[in-house]
């Protein structure tokens, strides 16, 4: 988990993270999000009408991590939902989830 944690934080300080709710929204429907991270502990209503989005918009998505350790590794205090931007670590994270 903090290799992933690891490539998130990375992922960040290269530039190709977006957090919040509006952010990765907007990065889903003009397909820029390559990764869509939900937080395990994200109310139900924002995982269910963000996997629609990502299903209706074919943009991958997984669940992972809690809230709270997402907008550690992201700079900032909670982050429910992220997007990597980056097809290379976005696929790197993926990897090593599965």
């Amino acid at each position: 988990m903090d290799k992933i944690l690891g490539l998130i934080g990375l992922a960040k300080r290269a530039g190709k993270v977006l957090g919040g709710e509006f952010a990765v929204s907007a990065a889903v429907k003009d397909k820029s999000a390559k990764l869509v991270i939900i937080a395990t502990d994200a109310s139900d209503n924002t995982k269910k009408s963000m996997k629609n989005s990502c299903e209706y918009y074919k943009v991958k998505y997984i669940e992972f991590s809690d809230a709270d350790s997402l907008g550690r590794y992201t700079g900032s205090n909670l982050r429910a939902l992220i997007a990597i931007t980056d097809s290379g670590f976005a696929k790197a994270i993926e990897e090593k989830i599965n």
